[in-house]
């Protein structure tokens, strides 16, 4: 029998092949003729073990840019640039000393950190004013997995209060705009992650998801991401005085946001690396055998309970051309049970949270975060202990089900949003607003973390000048397969952030 530190250590050396495999793949590209601010991260990586740039100039071109960008965006909320030079020009260093051996797969590389997860020295306030003195004592999985692959963090990134509103605002940093329109939501929680990566600032931002987090901030910014499958990547704050209730650990992922599917799938590699101190991470290959093609699609039939855009539909329905395009088999299903599994994720949530966390939550809150968090309440049944019992029974029923409908269809394509992209603090209009938003516009998102499967979302084209994407959810520990389908989209409708750049 193969030993758990022998797996782990095959799964590490495969992951770590793969991602110089992307870096080396790279080389023979030139990057010269466009800004080092709008390279990915493997032309960055590539380029700095190359020799063509430095890291200290990548990051100084970035820092640069953040500068002259971020006033008008608050997506990074600290600024990280005296430490990050620092880190270049050690980096620097240490690749001229080992001449390009033995170096990690993002060495030299800008990133960002989500002001929810522990950095070493660094406030994890999670845009909680009573908590801007909470200083972590050591960094957490996701950001020591980045160090020890030679990141450098430039900035934390904005959330809003205890990263449970959909839209990034908060009274300790304030609101984070969208670079494509100030006057609609950047997303949220990861809303400064998904900002800032779209305007250019880092190569991979960090961010986290628990009901669309990741996913839904992608959709509004017009760039990629995959919600890991949970136990894919490590998650654990030092800082943290108490554990977080069962059913959050299990619906919560961590993961990266870039500009482009392979960046997402380099940044899924370095932060998937084993850390003892969460005691679910799964020592999963990120790589397996390939379904025998062509690979059925289920594409997503809308419940005729969900009032649409029809704009927004329609250019979502060109993801489905492009995987046909690429060789997939898409056809229209129903998804098993659909509703019932959104109802439960609320259910679930929401009696932990309001029975755990909920007395500190509005005792340190603002009346924004009350207004919002009120609304979210009634739209969940709180459940008793034999309900709250019965739930998580039953939540293992729907993973199964859809387990085997996955065995049918490997991959589901669904809309991210069902209606355009709303207005900043949509969510502040009364319960109705957020019912609507949550329960119509968002429901194929939040739906999938109480599976914990992996979703990948990827932009598919513009409507009235803002970003649409679509949702890729496959089944446990196959977030290749949803990168492949992701890059299958991006290869039929390009990197979207480009055209934000053009504009400018």
């Amino acid at each position: 029998m193969t030993s758990a530190r022998t797996t782990n250590k095959v799964c590490r050396h495969a992951s770590t092949a793969h991602a110089l495999q992307l870096i080396t793949e790279a080389r023979g590209r030139s990057v010269t003729k466009t800004p080092i601010w709008q390279w990915s991260a493997v032309e960055t990586a590539a380029a700095i073990r190359k020799g063509d740039v430095t890291s200290e100039e990548v990051i100084r071109t970035h820092l640069d840019h953040m500068h002259k960008t971020n006033p008008a965006l608050n997506a990074v909320v600290v600024d990280l640039g005296a430490e990050a030079l620092t880190g270049a020009k050690a980096a620097d260093e240490a690749l001229a000393k080992s001449k390009g051996s033995d170096i990690g797969p993002l060495h030299g590389v800008p990133v960002t950190i989500k002001i929810n997860i522990d950095v070493k020295g660094q406030a994890n306030s999670n845009g909680v004013v009573a908590f801007k003195d909470n200083i972590a004592p050591g960094d957490s999985p996701v950001t020591a997995n980045l160090r020890k692959a030679g990141a450098i963090i430039i900035g934390l990134t904005n959330t809003p209060e205890f990263s449970l509103r959909a839209f990034t605002d908060n009274p300790l940093h304030g609101l984070t705009r969208n670079p494509w329109n100030p006057a609609v939501t950047c997303g949220g929680s990861s809303g400064g992650a998904g900002a800032s990566i779209a305007a250019g600032i880092g190569t991979i931002a960090h961010g986290n998801d628990i009901g669309g987090s990741l996913r839904w901030p992608a959709h509004c910014n017009g760039v990629a991401t995959i919600k890991p499958t949970q136990g894919r990547i490590p998650a654990f704050n030092p800082s943290a005085t108490a554990e977080r209730p069962l059913m959050a650990q299990f619906m919560s992922s961590q993961g990266p946001l870039a500009r482009e599917v392979r960046d997402v799938r380099l940044g899924l590699e370095v932060m998937a690396q084993r850390d003892p101190r969460d005691p679910w991470w799964v020592p999963a290959p990120l790589t397996g055998p390939k379904p025998a093609g062509p690979i059925k699609v289920a594409l997503a039939k809308i419940p005729d309970d969900m009032a649409t855009d029809r704009a927004v539909i329609a250019l979502q329905r060109k993801a489905a051309d492009h995987l046909a395009n690429a060789g997939y088999a898409v056809s229209e299903v129903e998804l098993p049970e659909f509703n019932k599994v959104w109802q439960l994720w609320c259910d679930l949530i929401m009696t932990e949270v309001r029975i755990l966390q909920q007395e500190q939550m509005l005792a340190t809150t603002s009346a924004d975060f009350r207004n919002s968090f009120e609304g979210f309440v009634g739209l969940s049944t709180m459940l008793d202990q034999a309900g709250y019992m019965k739930a998580i029974a039953e939540r293992s029923r729907h993973i199964r089900n859809w387990m085997m409908f996955l065995e049918d269809y490997p991959l589901v394509l669904t809309p991210t949003t069902v209606r355009p992209t709303p207005e900043v603090n949509a969510d502040l209009s009364g319960a109705a607003r957020v019912k609507e938003l949550f329960w119509n516009d968002l429901r194929f998102i939040s739906a999938i973390n109480v599976l914990g499967l992996p979703a990948a979302v990827v932009p598919v084209g513009l409507h009235n000048g803002l970003p649409v994407g679509v949702q890729i959810v496959g089944s446990r520990y196959h977030e290749d397969l949803c990168l492949d389908a992701a890059e299958a989209i991006e290869r039929g409708a390009g990197v979207l952030v480009r055209q934000l750049w053009d504009r400018r």
